[in-house]
């Protein structure tokens, strides 16, 4: 059996999970909020529940990518998914939508990881071209996604049944890709050696560090997915015009993945990536408490994507290179985990912050917390670079 999958079919898995995907997160708060009557707190909560089963089934999933059948395993995610957005097809009232979002958490976390983990078994390519043309796919999934979602959603009358009902139908086409493409051969490992190879302490530090990274980055950008909507409609845009924000930044981001492509093949220190990342991130939420109309929206939003592109796709990129091929699947599996846990706490976090200071405050505290991930990072990797082994 084959040690890797074809990269044109990894691609298309990943750009229609990311459909599908498109069609939950951009919606929720503004649904949760407007339609179900529930405060931003409490949709702050909600997406802790979901981010929060998110990181379970990144963990879990890594954890069982290197020890059994990659393609069951990814088949079995994709069932689950189908079985529990059916539900919130017919039925997607209060409690119920909450409790079927937590459960697509796990699934949307677990399919997110195997992806990352067949693309860090790649062997073929180089790995940041792999992960950069992963996430060039994740977002080309989203621009498709959210370029429809909100006219379809004020289409339904705000009704998410259909939205739901179109993420079954992708998501049975999934699987039809995974059953005839996704088949590769397990790594057998000595029964003695089943727990995680001895890293060295630089590998370590590196990978925890830049982990604790994605966790902050994602934390703070989390706003524009959640709390964001409710403010920039409060702003009198309509819902169109905010998801058109998510469809500038998935074309944007399609653009930029060539362009680090290119630079790619001819800059080799790839930390420049998430320093730029991170600093463009920070100052992207500096531009917020003076944006006073649209267009500041949408320069804020291209600020935002600059870092978005550039810092995000590096980090798993550079985990990858700090670990054995025998455990790629559950370091991607820590990564991802990190990453959802900062999506979890990110909305609940912004809405506490909002409702104790308003909107301002919470732009400053994402601006200093972000450029202090980027200051960290880089102070860990000046001190530890040298001494890791690179695989």
């Amino acid at each position: 059996m084959q040690t890797e999958i074809k990269f044109r079919w990894l691609l298309l898995g990943s750009f229609l999970v990311n459909v599908g995907n498109s069609f939950i997160w951009p919606l929720t708060t503004v649904y949760i909020h407007d339609q179900l009557h529930q405060s931003l707190t409490v949709s702050g909560i909600v997406l802790l529940f979901y981010s929060g089963t998110n990181v379970i089934g990144s963990y879990v999933g890594g954890r069982l990518f290197d020890k059994y059948s990659p393609q069951r395993l990814t088949l079995g995610g994709i069932v689950a998914a189908v079985i529990f957005m059916g539900v919130l097809v017919f039925k997607n009232d209060w409690p119920t939508y909450p409790i079927m979002l937590a459960l697509i958490g796990i699934v949307n976390g677990w399919l997110m990881t195997m992806h990352n983990s067949y693309g860090a078994r790649m062997h073929s390519r180089d790995g940041r071209f792999v992960f950069n043309m992963l996430y060039f796919a994740n977002n080309l999934g989203m621009v498709f996604g959210t370029t429809i979602v909100g006219p379809l959603y004020q289409y339904a009358h705000d009704n998410v049944g259909p939205l739901f009902l179109v993420t079954v139908v992708i998501y049975a086409a999934f699987s039809l890709v995974v059953i005839k493409f996704y088949q590769i051969a397990v790594i057998k490992r000595p029964q003695h050696e089943e727990k995680l190879v001895k890293l060295p302490r630089a590998n370590s530090q590196l990978i925890w560090t830049m982990s604790g990274a994605l966790l902050v980055i994602w934390m703070m950008y989390s706003q524009w997915s959640s709390n964001m909507s409710v403010y920039i409609t409060g702003h009198g845009v309509s819902m169109t015009s905010y998801s058109l924000l998510w469809t500038i930044n998935g074309l944007l981001i399609v653009v930029l993945q060539m362009a680090i492509n290119w630079l790619n093949r001819r800059m080799n220190n790839d930390h420049l990536y998430l320093y730029f990342g991170a600093a463009m991130l920070g100052l992207s939420f500096l531009i917020l408490p003076f944006a006073k109309g649209y267009g500041a929206f949408v320069f804020s939003m291209v600020v935002l994507t600059l870092g978005e592109a550039t810092a995000i796709p590096t980090i798993p990129a550079l985990v990858n290179q700090l670990c054995p091929m025998e455990d790629k699947g559950r370091y991607q599996g820590i990564v991802n985990s990190f990453g959802s846990a900062g999506k979890a706490l990110g909305p609940l976090f912004g809405g506490l912050v909002i409702e104790r200071f308003s909107y301002q405050p919470l732009f400053y505290v994402c601006t200093l917390a972000i450029l202090g991930a980027g200051l960290v990072s880089w102070l860990m990797i000046e001190k530890n670079h040298r001494q890791a082994e690179y695989y």
